[in-house]
C-alpha cells in the first residue's frame, strides 16, 4: 500500500509465473522391497514430471565397505530416467559416516545440504541423517537461505527425518523450524524416514512425511495397518500453478487395482474420505 498525496493506492501483488510439474519419491530402503522401487519409478516416469526428488534412504547403508557397490547397482535406474534431473535428499541409510557422506556427494552430485529454483518457487534441502533433528548449522543455513530467497513462491524445505510430527501432533509450535517456515513463508514441509504417509496443516504450513517407495513395510502389514493409517506404497505428484500447489497421493498398482490416489489435502492426521473401496464389492449380473 503507498500513499500519494493523501490518496492511498494499492500495490498489485504479482503472481508467480509458475508452471510445472515434479514427483517426491519416498524411502527406497529400511528393508528394500522387490520390485516396488522400479514400478514406482515407471509410474513416474508416465507422468512426465519437470523433475524428481526424493526424501532419502536410496541405500540400504550402514557399512562403508558395501555402500560403493550399492550405489553402483542402482546406477542402471539413474542411466534408464536421466531424462529428469534427479534431486536428493540424505537420509541416514545413506549418510552415517564421514566416509559415506563423501560416498554420497560424488554417486548423487548433490552435496547434503543446498537449495535450489524452479522457476518462481524455491526448495531448500537439509541434512538431518546424522541428527535427531535439525542442527543450529541446518537451521542456520535454511534462515539464511529463506532470507535470500524472500521473493520466492511457494517455498518447499525437504529433510528426512520428520521430529515435527511428535511436536506439531500435541499442538505444540514453539519450536525454531515452525518460527521460521512461518517467518518466511514457507508452505510445505516435506520429510521421508517413517514408512508412513502423514499430512498435518498447522498455522499455514502443510507438514508432509512421504510414506514407503520400497522401504519395508511388511511388519506393519502384517499387523493390519493399510492405507487408514499411512502404510501404502506410493509416490507423491506436485502440481504448481503459480502460486498454488496441489499435491496427489498415487499408491502403486496392487491386486485388485488397488492404485489409489487422493488429494494429500484430503488428508490431515488420518484420511478423511472412506477408505473402502465399493468396487470391491461389486458383483456383476452378467
Amino acid at each position: 500500500m503507498l500513499l500519494f498525496g493523501g490518496i492511498v493506492t494499492m500495490r498489485a501483488v504479482t503472481e508467480p509465473k509458475n508452471d510445472f510439474r515434479f514427483s517426491i519419491i519416498g524411502d527406497r530402503t529400511g528393508g528394500a522391497q522387490p520390485q516396488i522401487y522400479g514400478r514406482v519409478w515407471r509410474e513416474v516416469d508416465m507422468l512426465h514430471p519437470d523433475f524428481v526428488i526424493n526424501v532419502g534412504d536410496t541405500i540400504q547403508g550402514g557399512k562403508d565397505a558395501t555402500a560403493q557397490n550399492e550405489w553402483m547397482e542402482l546406477r542402471p535406474i539413474w542411466e534408464r530416467y536421466n531424462h529428469y534431473p534427479l534431486y536428493f535428499t540424505p537420509g541416514n541409510h545413506d549418510v552415517f559416516s564421514d566416509t559415506s557422506r563423501a560416498l554420497y556427494e560424488k554417486e548423487t552430485k548433490r552435496p547434503p545440504y543446498y537449495s535450489f529454483d524452479w522457476q518462481d518457487a524455491h526448495f531448500t534441502v537439509l541434512d538431518n541423517s546424522r541428527t535427531a533433528d535439525l542442527s543450529a548449522a541446518q537451521l542456520q543455513f535454511l534462515e539464511e537461505d529463506l532470507e535470500k530467497n524472500k521473493a520466492k513462491s511457494p517455498k518447499f524445505v525437504f529433510f528426512h527425518k520428520p521430529y515435527w510430527i511428535a511436536l506439531v501432533s500435541v499442538g505444540n509450535l514453539d519450536f525454531p523450524l515452525h518460527k521460521i517456515a512461518k517467518k518466511y513463508g514457507v508452505e510445505h514441509v516435506v520429510s521421508g524416514h517413517g514408512h508412513q504417509f502423514v499430512r498435518m496443516v498447522r498455522e499455514g504450513v502443510a507438514y508432509m512425511e512421504v510414506g514407503s517407495s520400497g522401504g519395508n513395510m511388511k511388519r506393519a502389514l502384517e499387523m493390519g495397518h493399510g492405507l487408514k493409517e499411512g502404510r501404502f506404497y506410493h509416490h507423491v505428484w506436485g502440481r504448481v500453478k503459480g502460486g498454488k500447489v496441489m499435491f496427489t497421493v498415487k499408491e502403486i498398482d496392487g491386486l485388485k487395482g488397488a492404485g489409489r490416489m487422493f488429494r494429500a489435502e484430503d488428508w490431515d492426521g488420518g484420511p478423511k474420505f472412506d477408505v473402502g473401496d465399493p468396487a470391491i464389492n461389486e458383483d456383476p449380473a452378467t
